[in-house]
């Protein structure tokens, strides 16, 4: 398994241009193709959802799986999002040394995660520390609330000819009817057409 870091993340330098769902992915696809991993499973979450859904559209790579990729959203969702995002980055940045703390207790923990994971009460204090300083400490956490802030752009649904619509969450109960492909069906979870 390879963890890719996304330029501006980990010990990646940040990208000199413009950044988007677009460039980003252009990216992972180098990175691919440059290490000879052609017909590599790739798999992404949230942001990283996106854009392994793009790799797939795009013929780059094998298998997909995308875990509640990013912007496929309703206009009340994208708004609630963009509107919390910044506050949440800059209270975490703003905390710095009472994050271990802070993370340490469950209530702590969903006050400070709520927004990024469903069950955030469950989750250990050493799952959750370093992905909280990586946040707040990346260079490209400005640039990535902008592309969140442009996301309304993505197209809501897809032609059922494009693979990578295929994993883009449809079977959830309560997003199914927007999200699924005009056309498509969730059987178990599974998009047919």
């Amino acid at each position: 398994m390879i963890a890719v870091d996304l330029p501006g993340f980990g010990e990646t330098p940040p990208l000199t241009g413009e950044v988007s769902i677009a460039t980003l992915t252009d990216s992972v696809a180098d990175f691919i193709r440059e290490q000879g991993l052609d017909g590599v499973a790739t798999v992404g979450q949230s942001m990283g959802g996106r854009m392994v859904l793009e790799l797939a559209r795009r013929g780059v790579g094998g298998d997909t799986v995308a875990l509640d990729p990013g912007g496929f959203w309703s206009d009340r969702e994208l708004f609630v999002f963009g509107a919390t995002l910044r506050p949440s980055i800059t209270l975490v940045r703003a905390l710095g040394g009472m994050l271990p703390s802070l993370l340490g207790s469950p209530a702590g923990r969903t006050l400070l995660l709520a927004q990024l994971s469903a069950r955030p009460w469950a989750l250990s204090r050493e799952t959750v520390l370093p992905d909280v300083r990586g946040l707040a400490d990346a260079p490209a956490t400005g640039a990535a609330r902008v592309l969140y802030g442009r996301i309304s752009s993505i197209p809501r649904h897809g032609r059922p000819d494009q693979r990578a619509h295929a994993l883009s969450n449809c079977g959830a109960p309560r997003q199914g009817a927007r999200r699924c492909p005009a056309g498509s069906r969730s059987v178990g979870g599974v998009v047919t057409w």
